[in-house]
């Protein structure tokens, strides 16, 4: 992202207005730059328009933040 958009700043803090991966992050192992991530566009969840990321409503990545743990397996289906 920050390729594409080098104006944005290095660190944005989680649950800003600016902050496009919205509340919370998280990082998937051994899937290099792939992350479950929140929103601040709630119209964007679902469709195809971040680099390789899930994108989940605030809410739901913050419930999932606080009910999983470092090396939680994450099986991705299509």
């Amino acid at each position: 992202m920050k390729r594409d958009k080098p104006e944005i700043p290095d660190v944005i803090p989680g649950g800003s207005p600016r902050n496009p991966m919205g509340v919370a992050a998280m990082t998937l192992s051994g899937r290099r730059n792939t992350r479950s991530h929140g929103t601040n566009m709630p119209g964007s969840v679902g469709g195809f328009v971040s680099y390789g990321c899930i994108r989940m409503l605030n809410p739901d990545i913050t419930d999932l933040y606080q009910r999983v743990s470092v090396g939680t397996t994450v099986v991705v289906t299509r």
